[in-house]
């Protein structure tokens, strides 16, 4: 019963503190990832461990509180670690939760931080949110719509030929707010995204939901050459 009273608490914090947050990284996106994650979990056989289900739980509730490209105020940064203290959270788990938080990002992959040894636990929850940014709702890619919304909150330009994509992108140039268009994110992050899956369960999804977004570009770019 504590852990439910707790899950119920961190969904509360996810829905106050994300509420100014554009639909790219707000509460829904958050469900999303909760739902994908426990999902993955069962799927990798951690199911018969409660304790390793509640960090997957936990981490993928809270993994976007206090995101830095949102941030309103430096104190938001410690929320998490804050709300784990005051929920009476075991260190070993609480130390398990925030290590999956800070170690999940693209950033971090891009600092090589994502080729050291993770745990099981780490893998579903990372790999659970990227099938969000890569998703597949009917044709039209969730994630796709993701893309577009944070392009659009962002006041990116839609696509520019003559703006060409950042291939071997560094941590740096991914965090700099530097000019660079909405298309070009598929190929800088998306694109990539399949590669990265630390899971069979989440390699499996993801491989159907990069041909999403394969058959979406295609079809953009001959739109956009009037091709089609």
């Amino acid at each position: 019963m504590a852990i439910r009273d707790t899950v119920k608490r961190a969904e509360q914090l996810v829905e106050t503190s994300m509420k100014g947050n554009d639909a790219s990284h707000d509460a829904s996106h958050v469900w999303r990832v909760r739902d994908l994650a426990l999902s993955l979990a069962r799927e990798e056989g951690l199911s018969s461990n409660p304790d390793s289900m509640e960090i997957v739980e936990l981490a993928a509730l809270l993994h976007d509180v206090g995101d830095y490209k949102y941030l309103r105020d430096p104190s938001e940064e410690k929320l998490v670690e804050n709300f784990l203290e005051e929920e009476g959270i075991a260190e070993s788990k609480k130390i398990k939760i925030l290590s999956i938080i800070k170690g999940m990002g693209f950033k971090d992959e891009l600092a090589g931080v994502g080729n050291q040894e993770f745990t099981p636990e780490f893998g579903v929850v990372q790999d659970a949110d990227r099938l969000d940014a890569i998703g597949a709702i009917e044709f039209f890619g969730l994630g796709i719509a993701r893309c577009f919304t944070f392009g659009g909150n962002r006041n990116s330009v839609l696509h520019d030929p003559a703006i060409q994509p950042r291939l071997d992108l560094s941590k740096e140039q991914y965090m700099k707010k530097e000019e660079q268009t909405t298309v070009n994110h598929f190929h800088e992050k998306l694109l990539k995204l399949k590669d990265s899956m630390k899971t069979k369960a989440g390699l499996r999804r993801a491989e159907k939901r990069h041909k999403v977004m394969e058959e979406f570009l295609k079809q953009f770019y001959a739109e956009w050459d009037g091709k089609a």
